[in-house]
């Protein structure tokens, strides 16, 4: 099979297989506080990490959510893992509701303080990274407009259980990621290669 992206929707299918594709793709389960101070979290699925030294993450926001709202004016975020054991928690934090409600409450989360921005992380997450606006840029689209927001991480939480002989145990933290649809996954095996050279 093959369908052109330009000319929707062309592949004929019930639902669009794109996202199935590109997966399993992380959660960045972001936190923002508003101009007001209140709480924001959601997941998003188009999320990853882009560069290391120094730290760099991204999430696109598919039209103008809360989060991308308060990060244009705090120009901070936490990206909390989610792992296995918050799955539920993480898709009430998906529910489409007033600005100004509290998702972390809402889903029954308890925040936890960070150390150099001001939205808090997700004290259950066996991982928060904390962040502070690099650039936004927008994305031409055929709908309510994305938004690509980078960010430079400039602080870690790890949950200390997680860490064995100096090195991060990522299989032990159960990280979900997203499939296509309503799908989900979770890490649960590894297997190592070496480069060659």
């Amino acid at each position: 099979m093959f369908y052109q992206t330009t000319a929707v929707p062309a592949h004929g299918l019930r639902s669009d297989p794109f996202k199935a594709l590109v997966a399993p793709r992380p959660i960045g389960w972001i936190s923002t506080l508003s101009a007001a101070g209140l709480v924001n979290l959601a997941p998003y699925s188009f999320f990853n990490a882009v560069a290391e030294n120094p730290p760099y993450v991204l999430f696109s926001s598919d039209g103008r959510k809360d989060s991308l709202t308060n990060i244009e004016a705090s120009g901070e975020f936490v990206c909390s893992i989610v792992s296995y054991d918050l799955r539920e928690a993480m898709n009430a934090t998906s529910a489409g509701v007033a600005p100004g409600v509290d998702e972390m409450a809402l889903a029954g989360l308890e925040p936890a303080p960070c150390r150099l921005v001001k939205p808090p992380r997700v004290a259950a997450a066996p991982a928060a990274l904390e962040c502070r606006l690099f650039q936004i840029v927008p994305l031409p689209t055929r709908g309510a407009g994305h938004f690509v927001v980078i960010g430079e991480v400039v602080g870690v939480h790890i949950q200390d259980r997680f860490i064995v002989d100096g090195r991060v145990d990522t299989v032990a933290m159960r990280p979900v990621a997203r499939m296509g649809y309503g799908d989900y996954v979770v890490v649960e095996g590894k297997f190592a290669m070496r480069r060659p050279g």
